[in-house]
Formats: structure tokens, C-alpha cells, sequence
């Protein structure tokens, strides 16, 4: 019912813009589906709100089992104190995943014998309590030293520095952290870049009080010249490849990642009709094949744009308060900042990507989206000549959409066209008749 609603009001607000079609066959159109980060069961979600050396860092797990048995170990380039650690909004996450997330839209065929020259603008945008808590110093016999601890929201927080990997180890698993086997070898990295280790898992009694079910993310500010996401520490509980979505918010342009290419996902194809009921193991697929056929060392560009503005829109660009909610800092009285996304997805695994994630922001604005498009042969009377060239037209462009649809999934091309000819042959609604 609430996707009855929502497919009302984009119906509604379409059938009060007027579309110009600059070619015969032209057509408009309007978003239909997503293929938001809910695809994917081993997933985390990572918003970057960065502008120089400046970085907010919000995480998200999906994180399966019992809170008293959740814990994170987390390398950070800086000291943090408790000033710059806080509980983020679970909502600005889902909000960028709707906003940015690739999409299905769906177009509709004009009558080929009433279509005349016309002109279009081509596109439609809307524009839119504790102290400080510090420990004392506590260096003991494994090398570790707890440079603060304090609680904020649901989490006991720790920080820690560490002489070697080993000890950092031993330490976590005293002090009731599960740290798997395999820990120490990823440890040592970042023990010899003098890196900080953020700890934090819950505590029962804080997190009772939220009268929630669900652990909120955590963010973290601070400053620093390294523009990277450590992943590999991640890896340690891992059984098989994983995902991770990563929303970089600049006031520049496009965010990259360096040590990796970083490519477009494929977009813009004609696909046939029924992907719309098959939208989410349409996009799996895509995705599979691309990751499979570009080498898997990769990061897919799945959204580029500024958030003024969107179009096709999924979902509305975020307001000023959830922008500051995302981690947007440069926020200036009686000024609407410049923020632009960049949506990353990574597969990531520990044979397939050995170093972390390092990132660079850009001047390019060049908008970009995962954007899968639908059209709708005209199914009325054509009796005008261009009709009959317009209906003969149509079994090339099945086909066409038929063997895009193979390339991009890897599905079997008989089973796309049998799909393709049961679309084709479904009888008519009944008020089509009446209606047309």
C-alpha cells in the first residue's frame, strides 16, 4: 500500500509537467524502482563528509546477532577525544541511499501519427552528557595504552595506541573485546603507521534506555591529510566477499579512489519491460557481471551529482538540517552549501584488495547516475505511414533490449526472450478500449 502511494504521487506530479519530444518516438518519463543497498546481505554503508584535511565519518553496520556481543576496532589517523565522537541518525543514511541509489525509469511511446517537430528543455530538476572522560595514561604489559575512554549514547568507547600487534591483540580479548584469529597480521599495518585504534562496543544498560532495537551508527571528526577508509581490519570477520557503500560529500566535485580504479557502473541501457517486476536480481546480476568482467579490484561510480537538484529524482535532495545531520560542516549562515555526492560501491575481499581505501576529492562536477530505462511501445491505432514504420520498427528494438539485457547479466538470451514474446502476447486491459 505504501508503494501504491508513492507510485500515485510520482504519477500525479508527472501528469503536471509538460514534456516536448524532439524527435518522432520521443518520449518522457519518470523514476519507477531503486536498487538501494537493502539488495545486499553482508553490507556496510560509510558516509565521508570531507573539505580539505577535515573529515566527518559516519558508519553503519549490518550488523546480525546480540548487542552485548557487538564490538568494532576501528584505525584512525588522529587522538580522538570525546568532543569529536558522537551517535549519528540511522534516517540520513537511508535518506542518501534513497537519493543516490541506481534506478529504473520508465518511458511511454507518443501516437507516431500525431507526433510533430517539437523542441524540449530535456531536463526536469527540482531544486529544492558527559565530561571529557579522559583515562589516565595506562601503559602495562602488552604495549597498550588506553589514551582515553569515555561512553557516548549506546557505546563504551576506548582509545588506543599500541607498541605491536601482538600485545594490541592479547589486550582486546582481556578487556572483552572477541578479536578472531588472523587479527594480529592485519594489526601490524597500522601499528607502523603510529595509527590510533577506536574501540567501542555496547553498553547493555545505555542502550536499553534508547528503547531501540537497533544499533545507531557512530561518527567520528577529525583532521588529518590521509583521505582513506581502512577496510582491511573488516576482512577479519569475513566468510566471503562483502560490500561496502561509501557517500563522499565535498564541496568540490567528484570523489575517487586512488590505489584502485574506480570506474562507471553501466548505465543508460534499454532493457525489456519485465525487468521491472525483476528490478533487484536485475541489478545483483549487473552488478556480478560488471565486478566479474572488470577484474574485482574495482570501485563502481554508481552516483555523481550535485544535491541541489536530481533527475531523474528517487528521492528528494536533503534539506539543510539533514545535511548537517550527514556531516556537512561548511555550512554557512543564510547559504545553501555546495555538497556533492559521489556514491562509491566496493566488493571487496582480502585476496582481492590488499591495501586500504585511499581517496582523493575533485574538480569534476560531471554528473552521473546507474539509471536503467523502460519504454513503452504506443499501442493504439496507427494507420498514418509513419505508424506502420513505427510498428515495424518494434521487433528490432526487443531484440536490441534482449541482447543488452544478456550482456549486462550474463542470463541466458532464450529465457529473455521467452519473457520478452509472454510481455508481448498478455491480452489487453479490459478499459483499454474505452480508455485510449
Amino acid at each position: 500500500m505504501k508503494l501504491l502511494r508513492i507510485l500515485t504521487a510520482i504519477t500525479i506530479a508527472f501528469m503536471a509537467v509538460w514534456c516536448f519530444a524532439p524527435y518522432a518516438w520521443g518520449f518522457c518519463g519518470f523514476y519507477v524502482s531503486k536498487a538501494d543497498a537493502k539488495l545486499y546481505n553482508k553490507s556496510s554503508q560509510i558516509i565521508i563528509a570531507r573539505d580539505g584535511d577535515r573529515s566527518i565519518l559516519t558508519m553503519a553496520n549490518d550488523y546480525q546477532g546480540d548487542v552485548k556481543d557487538f564490538a568494532i576496532v576501528i584505525p584512525v589517523p588522529v587522538l580522538l577525544i570525546q568532543e569529536q565522537v558522537k551517535v549519528g541518525d540511522a534516517k540520513v543514511i537511508e535518506r542518501l541511499d534513497a537519493f543516490s541509489a541506481p534506478r529504473l525509469v520508465e518511458y511511454f511511446d507518443e501516437d507516431p501519427c500525431s507526433i510533430r517537430d517539437r523542441f524540449s528543455d530535456g531536463v526536469f530538476l527540482n531544486g529544492r552528557t558527559q565530561s571529557r572522560g579522559y583515562a589516565k595514561k595506562d601503559s602495562n604489559a602488552f604495549g597498550v595504552t588506553v589514551e582515553a575512554k569515555f561512553t557516548v549514547g549506546e557505546y563504551d568507547i576506548a582509545i588506543l595506541s599500541a607498541k605491536e600487534s601482538d600485545g594490541l591483540a592479547n589486550w582486546l580479548n582481556r578487556n572483552g573485546y572477541k578479536i578472531p584469529r588472523g587479527a594480529n597480521q592485519l594489526l601490524q599495518p597500522y601499528i607502523r603507521q603510529n595509527m590510533k585504534f577506536f574501540v567501542a562496543k555496547v553498553n547493555l544498560g545505555e542502550f536499553a534506555k534508547t528503547g531501540s532495537q537497533l544499533l545507531r551508527p557512530l561518527q567520528i571528526a577529525y583532521s588529518s591529510p590521509k583521505f582513506m577508509l581502512p577496510i582491511r581490519l573488516g576482512m577479519i570477520n569475513a566468510t566471503g566477499e562483502q560490500d561496502m557503500i561509501v557517500y563522499v560529500l565535498s564541496p568540490q566535485g567528484q570523489a575517487e579512489i586512488t590505489n584502485y580504479r574506480t570506474i562507471n557502473i553501466p548505465s543508460d541501457a534499454e532493457v525489456p519491460l519485465f525487468v521491472k517486476n525483476e528490478f533487484g536480481d536485475f541489478y545483483k546480476s549487473m552488478f556480478q557481471t560488471a565486478y566479474n568482467r572488470e577484474g574485482r579490484n574495482i570501485a563502481f561510480l554508481e552516483y555523481a551529482w550535485d544535491m541541489a537538484s536530481c533527475d531523474p529524482c528517487s528521492a528528494e535532495p536533503l534539506n539543510l538540517e539533514e545535511l548537517k545531520k550527514a556531516g556537512v560542516f561548511w555550512i554557512k549562515p543564510d547559504a545553501f552549501p555546495s555538497v556533492f555526492i559521489s556514491r562509491l560501491h566496493v566488493r571487496y575481499s582480502r585476496d582481492k584488495f590488499p591495501e586500504d581505501l585511499i581517496f582523493q576529492e575533485t574538480s569534476n562536477r560531471q554528473f552521473f547516475q546507474g539509471r536503467y530505462i523502460l519504454r513503452h511501445p504506443f499501442k493504439g491505432d496507427m494507420k498514418c505511414e509513419a505508424g506502420k514504420v513505427y510498428q515495424n520498427s518494434l521487433p528490432a528494438r526487443f531484440e536490441q533490449e534482449s541482447q543488452t539485457l544478456a550482456k549486462l547479466t550474463s542470463w541466458n538470451i532464450r529465457d529473455i526472450r521467452r519473457k520478452v514474446n509472454e510481455a508481448q502476447n498478455q491480452s489487453e486491459p479490459f478499459w483499454r478500449n474505452i480508455w485510449n
